[in-house]
């Protein structure tokens, strides 16, 4: 599997800015459980909140998948008079989504990764596969 993997993770090029902008358009749709909160918290009611959210998803989701146009779910909220006390600009950090993520890399790559990479360095691996 790791050869296999080699093989296909040492041809794969990123390009940062479609990421980016893969990200931008999925953020509104992670971030509906904050804005419902911080919408409760300024004293919206829930159930009204909730179920106004799914509807502005629902539309924003067919205008990205069936018209292939971006992403409107913000704006459609930021127009909706029953999230006015929302401040919708500080609930789209992304990094607010990935709970302990980093840590876990982290302690994957420093108690998985490096060891098996110290008791193997210097070998060279060649991964070929015929497919």
């Amino acid at each position: 599997m790791l050869v296999l993997y080699q093989n296909v993770a040492s041809g794969l090029v990123p390009y940062p800015a479609v990421m980016e902008a893969n990200l931008q358009n999925e953020l509104p749709f992670m971030a509906t459980e904050n804005i419902l909160m911080a919408a409760v918290s300024a004293g919206g009611d829930r159930q009204q909140l909730h179920e106004r959210i799914r509807q502005h998803s629902q539309e924003a989701a067919a205008v990205v998948k069936q018209e292939g146009r971006p992403n409107d779910l913000l704006q459609r909220l930021h127009d909706d008079e029953l999230f006015a006390e929302v401040d919708l600009a500080a609930l789209m950090e992304a990094s607010q989504f990935v709970g302990r993520a980093a840590e876990q890399v982290q302690e994957f790559l420093s108690q998985i990764v490096k060891p098996l990479r110290d008791q193997f360095s210097g070998e060279e691996t060649v991964a070929e596969v015929n497919v």
